[in-house]
């Protein structure tokens, strides 16, 4: 089993750090996510972890050895990509996008080897019946799937995926986390996803990183990481957190619209608040913390307001 380590990385854009003093390791036969706002370096992050971007300080190590030491084949048969922004000009059919995974095989695999691994990789991203459409002429969740079947065709212990679920409607994002789930659950594979949708995390990941400014603020379970508080500083936005009323796992509510927010009646139905928009929502959680969404937000709102001084 191969695990992937960023030990004490920072990467740095002049004076600007985008990454800075982050250790995360990704444990074979887990789902990591990694959350938080525009900017705050889950790209760059991503970036370092798959050995595009070479860290200032600090180390990645992949295995037993630094991903820097790895020859390119031998790191491709261990570890697949998914980039946030895939870009192919040329007209590939979806088949032969989905082949180009087996790339770092070709002096092993054989024409039946690799029609089954693409065939797999298609009816697991539901896009077997696009096979022979050309990829330019795809919408842009089909190539989203496209480009996850490549990289599930490459069978590697370590997946790494920028945004899966982007451009996605409901159910294929579930469909592809439900795919990433599996790799972790029944493959073994260590994998981390960069994902945008905090309940999606909530509900697929084993772990979830918060990053901020590019430092790493929380990594732990989704029931400790995902902390109403904090979120509501992360991305300087009100935020309350209950228990989800299918899953049971923590469910993250924005505040949108009107400042009067619902909160969980005591049947367990959303049902309004009384007492005006300066009053606090307050509940106790199934994981014994006490959600203040106004508190915590309003410290962000002065704390923006001081420094828009």
């Amino acid at each position: 089993m191969t695990s992937l380590i960023a030990d004490r990385v920072s990467y740095h854009i002049g004076a600007r750090a985008l990454v800075d003093d982050v250790s995360l390791t990704i444990h074979p036969g887990r789902l990591h996510a990694v959350v938080g706002p525009n900017g705050a370096g889950k790209t760059t992050l991503l970036r370092l972890l798959t050995g595009d971007l070479e860290p200032d300080t600090g180390e990645v190590r992949l295995g037993d050895r630094p991903l820097q030491q790895w020859r390119p084949r031998e790191a491709a048969r261990q570890r697949a990509v998914l980039s946030q922004q895939v870009v192919l000009q040329f007209a590939f059919t979806v088949t032969q996008v989905v082949e180009m995974g087996r790339a770092p095989y070709r002096d092993r695999d054989t024409p039946a080897e690799v029609a089954r691994a693409v065939a797999e990789a298609l009816a697991a991203t539901d896009i077997a019946h696009l096979a022979n459409r050309s990829y330019p002429t795809l919408s842009g969740g089909e190539r989203r799937r496209a480009d996850l079947a490549r990289v599930l065709a490459q069978h590697t212990p370590v997946v790494l995926l920028d945004e899966p679920t982007a451009a996605l409607d409901v159910h294929h994002q579930d469909l592809v986390l439900t795919v990433a789930r599996k790799l972790a659950d029944r493959g073994g594979c260590a994998v981390v996803a960069v994902l945008h949708d905090l309940n999606l995390a909530a509900a697929y990941a084993d772990r979830i990183a918060v990053l901020a400014d590019g430092q790493l603020r929380a990594d732990a379970p989704p029931s400790e990481a995902l902390d109403a508080e904090l979120l509501s500083e992360v991305y300087r936005h009100r935020m309350v957190v209950i228990e989800d009323p299918v899953h049971g796992g923590p469910l993250v509510l924005p505040s949108r619209g009107r400042s009067h927010l619902p909160v969980p009646s005591e049947q367990g139905t959303m049902a309004p608040e009384r007492g005006g928009p300066d009053r606090c929502l307050t509940r106790a959680d199934r994981w014994g913390r006490v959600v203040r969404a106004d508190d915590s937000a309003r410290r962000v709102d002065e704390a923006s307001m001081g420094s828009a001084r």
